[in-house]
């Protein structure tokens, strides 16, 4: 009997008719395994996997391949989306032993829930140097059989090997001067400006290591330039090839090519998320108005085919459509001939488009040829030449809107819509465009609200919602990332309920996952079915838990003048060290944190009076510039009693808006003058 027909992830879902008697991770799958002294078969996967659905296909819908499943195991079926410490413990399992992981993941338990051989895909035939899976079930049920004490003491051993990995952090007492230099240093080293980017194929956007060369360039004139250049080099070449849906805006999870140029198809809320807030800051940085298009073309692209009606942003996009990864995308040269008639011979150069295509016979659209080429071979304005290829886009994504789409996993995850709110609120605090911008801010507020009302019962956050089901499990990238959107969001609008309920969740994290030692567990205290307690501290495709702890930390500490805080953030701090100066590439999220940290404490409070037109100026000002280590909080006159701590023994001088500029805690004089406030900020 299949168990996954009542799950509220659409991943389990899609495996509910399989012949597999699968099960969900819980009780009642794991005290079978202990009662029958089988062992596990855990399968982690998530709904926009294309490797997923192949193996699902191959092996899962066979009954041949399920009847040897159902024979000798407890089949359990996990979306790694829901499961995020799952995920991390199992996949640290696959990759000690085999030196690689991916998905889908494919990992046996003994029935106390010890790793004991893992892979990722197993063809139903051996091939691509792979046994097949038949094989795999066949040995492993023979060796259960004949040999448990030996596959037993073997995942004794991982399990051990995998804790003292956790409880074995080696910790700084004095936090390095030359982290920062060091790890910029690396990262310019290994940069690729042949094809822009780091590694080989396949290659993944670095938005994190990105972000913080942004940052780090901005704040240290030496070196602006030299990064700011490679930042641009790496964000055009990825948004020109394939990687970026120039039709329809958003991009692709990888490049398949060292090159950005054929992508693997599914588009994920979190690349989008942290790709845009880094076009965003490029755009701060340089004005140059390409950055501007993609970041208002991703965001609207979240805002037409990622949101619930209601507010919240769902998961994904499949990279699957009809049984085919990337049909939805491609394109036939005629077919786009036909729709774009007089214009054709223009978007033709643009793209180069080849009548044989560029990806197996069809068209993938990647840029050729920027505006200004185009601008002087067709002797037009630039201007026009950007009117007109938005024009076919529009055209293309209107033939594009008639085809069978990818299927979207709807789940709601929290710490997902978090980085999506901090993104979606920067872009309305920042773009000058007051329309987007006050599309952007709903966009935002919706979400928080969704968020707050539907994932946060029973005196807690949850970590995902589905068609009104919530999960009984919450992680703490879940807190981390809502606390920050919150602060960006009270950044935009100065409405201090942000701030206060930010603060709620501050002390709730505190509470649920801090660890004595220094930093912050992944999971809740209470957490069981566990064989280890995960405190990871790499990130990965998004921010580890404990590094987006770690900026709450900074933040509130410079909201509140707590100094507790400060010294939390350090310990956090010092417990990443030895690793971050180590692996850099892995650990770009901490960087922006010592950057932080090691930085002067600036704290800007204005002081509003909402009788005095000059607060435009001031926020005029406080939005043109972009320093990651400006806290900026903003409150009426008298303040609330629940406004940030810093800001409640500030006065107006005159009677007029003023501005209270600060570096660790010493204040300049109060000034009620944009330009005298520009001055202090400058000097």
């Amino acid at each position: 009997m299949n168990r996954l027909i009542e799950s509220t992830s659409p991943y389990l879902i899609q495996h509910a008719n399989n012949p597999v008697n699968w099960y969900p991770w819980g009780n009642e799958a794991i005290n079978k395994a202990r009662l029958e002294q089988k062992p596990i078969f855990l399968s982690i996967g998530y709904a926009a996997c294309h490797w997923c659905h192949v193996m699902a296909h191959e092996s899962f819908e066979d009954p041949e391949i399920a009847s040897l499943m159902n024979a000798g195991f407890v089949n359990i079926k996990v979306d790694r989306e829901e499961r995020p410490d799952l995920d991390s413990i199992y996949m640290q399992a696959v990759t000690s032993m085999t030196g690689s992981g991916g998905w889908p993941m494919s990992v046996f338990l003994t029935p106390d829930l010890k790793p004991f051989y893992a892979g990722t895909y197993f063809p139903p035939v051996a091939r691509y140097n792979l046994p097949s899976f038949r094989q795999v079930l066949t040995s492993i049920s023979q060796s259960w059989i004949e040999d448990r004490e030996k596959i037993t003491n073997s995942g004794e051993h991982i399990t051990q090997s995998l804790d003292n990995r956790h409880q074995n952090q080696q910790v700084e007492s004095v936090l390095p001067a030359n982290i920062l230099d060091g790890a910029v240093q690396s990262l310019v080293d290994t940069y690729d400006w042949d094809g822009g980017g780091w590694g080989s194929a396949p290659k993944f956007p670095q938005a994190m290591s990105l972000d913080f060369l942004l940052s780090y360039g901005a704040s240290r004139k030496e070196r602006s330039i030299e990064l700011g250049n490679l930042v641009s080099h790496n964000l055009k070449a990825i948004s020109r090839g394939g990687m970026y849906d120039v039709v329809g805006g958003g991009f692709s999870r990888y490049s398949t090519d060292a090159t950005w140029h054929i992508p693997h198809f599914e588009k994920m809320l979190y690349d989008n998320a942290l790709l845009a807030k880094v076009y965003l800051h490029a755009w701060q940085l340089t004005k140059d108005p390409f950055f501007e298009i993609i970041v208002t073309e991703t965001l609207d692209f979240i805002s037409r085919e990622l949101s619930h009606s209601e507010g919240g942003f769902y998961s994904s996009l499949d990279a699957d459509s009809e049984g085919v990864e990337g049909k939805f995308y491609a394109w036939e040269y005629f077919e786009i001939e036909k729709v774009l008639g007089p214009d054709f011979e223009l978007y033709k150069q643009a793209f180069g488009l080849l009548v044989n295509g560029n990806w197996e016979g069809k068209i993938i659209l990647q840029r050729s040829l920027d505006d200004a080429t185009l601008a002087a071979r067709f002797n037009i304005e630039r201007s026009e030449i950007s009117n007109r290829i938005a024009k076919c886009n529009r055209k293309l994504l209107a033939i594009r809107a008639e085809r069978i789409r990818p299927n979207t996993d709807d789940k709601i995850l929290c710490s997902w819509n978090g980085l999506m709110i901090s993104t979606l609120a920067q872009a309305a605090r920042f773009l000058e465009d007051k329309k987007k911008a006050n599309n952007y801010l709903r966009m935002a507020t919706r979400s928080a609200d969704f968020i707050l009302t539907h994932l946060y019962t029973d005196g807690g956050l949850h970590r995902s919602w589905r068609d009104g089901r919530v999960i009984n499990e919450v992680f703490l990238e879940d807190y981390a990332s809502i606390i920050l959107a919150l602060i960006d969001l009270y950044q935009v609008d100065y409405n201090v309920s942000w701030f206060s309920k930010a603060v709620l969740l501050f002390n709730e994290m505190r509470q649920k996952f801090e660890d004595p030692v220094g930093g912050f567990y992944d999971v809740p205290s209470d957490s069981s079915l566990l064989i280890i307690k995960p405190k990871d501290l790499q990130d990965n495709a998004t921010p580890s838990g404990n590094a987006l702890a770690c900026a709450v930390l900074l933040k509130m500490a410079a909201l509140t003048g707590n100094p507790d805080y400060s010294s939390l953030a350090e310990k956090a701090l010092s417990i990443a060290a030895v690793q971050t100066k180590r692996y850099p590439h892995s650990f770009s999220y901490w960087l922006s944190n010592f950057a932080v940290f090691s930085s002067p404490m600036k704290t800007l409070v204005v002081v509003r009076n909402k009788d005095d037109q000059s607060f435009k100026d001031f926020e005029t000002l406080i939005n043109s510039n972009l320093d990651p280590e400006l806290v900026v909080a903003v409150t009426s006159h008298p303040p609330l009693e629940s406004s940030p701590p810093i800001t409640l023994d500030r006065k107006l001088l005159n009677g007029r808006t003023t501005a209270y500029y600060c570096e660790n805690f010493t204040c300049r004089k109060p000034v009620d003058n944009v330009e005298e406030l520009f001055q202090q900020i400058k000097k």
